[in-house]
C-alpha cells in the first residue's frame, strides 16, 4: 500500500490537533512536525471540507478537531485525502472484470480492501497518539514479521 505525502501530512496534523488538545495555525501544526506549510494548508482545507477538521479565525486560535479524536478513523482520512482505501486502475475491486486465468484476481483485490479496513476503519487519532491499539491491530504490530521489509528480488 503506498501513503501519499498528503495522506501523511494530514494525518500528522490531525496527531498534533488531538495531542495538544487545543487550536493551532497551519504554521504550528507544520512546525511541530516539520512540514512544509504552503502545502499543509491546501490539505487543512481538505479536511476542513470532510467536515474531520474546522478553521477558526487566527485571534481564536486556527483549527480544531471537527469530533473527539477517538470518533476520526485512520480510514477516513485517507478517504477525505486520497479516495478509496483500495482500488484498482481507479476502479473499485468490484468494478473490475478480468478475464480468464485472471478472472479471480477481483476476488484478491476485495480480500485486499477487507484487511486495509480492518485495520484502518478500527484505528482511531486517539489510539495512534497514545499507542493503545485495538487487539486485533495490537497483534498485527507485534508480529516481527510486520516489520521486515519484503522486495521483488
Amino acid at each position: 500500500m503506498y501513503i501519499r505525502a498528503k495522506v501523511d501530512y494530514g494525518l500528522q496534523a490531525l496527531l498534533v490537533l488531538t495531542a495538544s488538545g487545543k487550536p493551532e495555525t497551519c504554521e504550528e501544526l507544520a512546525a511541530a512536525q516539520h512540514l512544509p506549510a504552503g502545502y499543509l494548508i491546501s490539505i487543512l482545507r481538505v479536511l476542513c471540507y470532510a467536515g474531520l477538521m474546522i478553521s477558526q479565525p487566527v485571534p481564536l486560535g486556527g483549527y480544531r478537531l471537527a469530533r473527539s479524536p477517538n470518533a476520526i478513523t485512520v480510514a477516513e482520512v485517507i478517504r477525505a485525502l486520497d479516495g478509496p482505501l483500495a482500488d484498482v486502475r481507479g476502479l473499485r475491486p468490484e468494478d473490475t472484470s478480468d478475464k480468464g486465468a485472471a478472472a479471480h484476481l477481483r476476488d484478491v483485490w476485495a480480500a485486499v480492501r477487507a484487511s486495509v479496513r480492518s485495520v484502518l476503519t478500527i484505528v482511531t487519532l486517539e489510539a495512534v497518539v497514545s499507542g493503545y491499539f485495538p487487539r486485533s491491530v495490537a497483534q498485527l504490530i507485534e508480529d516481527p514479521d510486520a516489520w521486515i521489509a519484503r522486495s521483488w528480488t
